[in-house]
Order: structure tokens, then sequence, then C-alpha cells
């Protein structure tokens, strides 16, 4: 390493999936509130049928809104329910997902250092595939944490994060912890797909045709940029699995049967519940991801 400067040494492939998982939980932490009122937002509706299409009052109203309304009703802690579950998602998903993104892409690069769109794709369909595998079950208590009023007593499906594992298992079987799983590994091909490849085509542009030098101005671009682009695209996706995740057993009999049940009842624009949150929070949610984390690697290639 002699000659190299910290800054210069090429990060490796533990730093960036430490590194990864850990500017993930940072972000979470920042952003979770915003999550839980787009879950909210995205299952308002469901199994109301033609009534919440003739008048009957909406609980949830927009983004603030439903976060003052929960607040209101639930106390301020309701919006970091699910927590827990959050932050073991995020160390064990981003750690693959983002951490491993540019060793696989090395990889089916066979370490060329030209790097063309198709081998981009296919290295967050990759890791957006082998991140699902490992943490679905993270997912699944989330969202159903998030999904849950907050109440007391018997009312209550969930009372910690580990009772809602071991009752998802049991009344549901193991399958009840991977539910959702095909609409999950197509949602993170998709968000996978077009946040990685775009903040790295966005960054790639900057340096290429702008002033910016790899820091925090073009970190920041590029992961606001690129987190509106994965909203827009992967939103659709992003309404089923949240449904299909938090419904009851035997509710919808497949990820499909979910969707044609939401264009039937809710019309198209159900695919667009929670669009304002979603996009406030992955917007957010990657400028603080990717900005710590390329802070991250900095520091710890620096340390080593």
């Amino acid at each position: 390493m002699v000659g190299f400067r910290p800054a210069d040494v090429p990060p490796t492939a533990a730093v960036k999936f430490v590194g990864a998982g850990t500017a993930a939980c940072i972000a979470d932490l920042f952003t979770f509130p915003l999550d839980t009122a787009k879950v909210r937002l995205q299952i308002q509706g469901e199994g109301k049928g033609a009534a919440a299409s003739h008048g009957t009052a909406v609980r949830y109203r927009g983004v603030f809104g439903t976060i003052t309304t929960m607040v209101r009703t639930e106390g301020a802690r309701s919006l970091y329910s699910g927590l827990v579950a959050g932050l073991q998602r995020q160390m064990s998903f981003a750690s693959i997902r983002i951490g491993l993104y540019d060793s696989v892409k090395s990889f089916y690069t066979k370490g060329s250092d030209h790097v063309g769109i198709g081998s981009r794709l296919l290295a967050g369909c990759t890791t957006g595939a082998m991140a699902v595998a490992l943490a679905q079950p993270t997912d699944v208590v989330k969202v159903r944490f998030q999904a849950q009023a907050s109440s007391s007593g018997p009312n209550r499906r969930y009372h910690g994060t580990m009772q809602a594992y071991k009752t998802i298992a049991k009344e549901e079987g193991m399958r009840g912890l991977w539910r959702g799983t095909g609409p999950n590994i197509a949602r993170n091909a998709i968000v996978n797909c077009t946040e990685l490849v775009t903040y790295d085509l966005i960054k790639d542009a900057l340096l290429k045709n702008t002033s910016l030098t790899d820091d925090l101005p073009c970190h920041f671009t590029s992961a606001f940029g690129a987190g509106f682009c994965t909203t827009v695209i992967a939103s659709p996706v992003d309404v089923v699995k949240t449904r299909y995740m938090n419904s009851a057993l035997g509710q919808y009999s497949s990820a499909l049967n979910c969707a044609h049940a939401m264009v039937t009842k809710e019309g198209p624009l159900a695919f667009y519940k929670g669009f304002m949150p979603s996009f406030l929070r992955l917007g957010s949610w990657n400028v603080v991801m990717f900005v710590t984390y390329e802070q991250l690697k900095r520091a710890m290639m620096s340390a080593c």
C-alpha cells in the first residue's frame, strides 16, 4: 500500500459489507417514521371494497396528517413500531444488497474497467435477490408491527420482536416468515437496479461532466436523484408487497391475486398509495445512507 493515501486505497469487500449495514441502520433511525406512515397509507382501504369509494371517511390523509394522527391516537412511540426488526433487516439486508454490489459487479465484468449498464443491472438483481432470501422474516415482522395500530391487551397481535417471529411461525408455519418473498424479490430487483445503478450513473456523470469531486455534494445529489427514480418505478410493487405481507392467512391466494383485488376494489391509483411518504422516506434514506456509507468507507480504510 506504499504510495497510497488512505482515501486512495480501494475499500475491501468486508469494509463495504459492514459500512453498508451500519449506514443503513443510521438512515433507518432518521427516516423510520416516514416508512411507518407509508405502510399505514398503503394498507388503508384494504378490505373495505366499494364502501371506500362512496365517501367513507379516510383515517389517514397525507404524510404529515398520518404522522399527526398516529401521534395523537397512539402516541409518538407508534412511529417507531417495528424499529428493532427494521434494524435487524437493514444490518443483514443492506450489507448484502449494497455492500456486495461492487464485488458482484466486478465478478460479472471479470475485473474489467469498462462496466456496462447490463453488468450493473445484473449485479443489482443478484444482490437484491440474495438479500431478500436471507432477510425476508425481518421484513415481514417489521411490516406487521408498522401496520398494527397500537392497542393493549388481547387486541394487540404482537408485543415484542421475538414474540412476533414465534407467533408467525406457530400460526402460519415457517412459510409465514417468508410470506411475500416473490413480490419482495421483484420489488428489490427493481429497487436495487434503479437505486444503485442510478446512483452509480448519476455519480459517474457528475464526476465526468461537472466540477464536482467525489465528496459530499456529489454524493448528496446522486442519492437524492436515485431516490426519486426508485420511488416512481418501484411504488406499485412496494404497495403489493406491503399488502401481501400484512395480509391474514388465506386473504390472498398470491401476490397477483392481491394486485387484482386492489385494482378491482380501489382502482389503479391504489398502486401509488403512500407515494409522497415513500419518496420522502426513500429520498432522505438514500441521502443519509449513501453519504454515511461513503464517509464510513473512508474512515474505516483510514483506520486500517
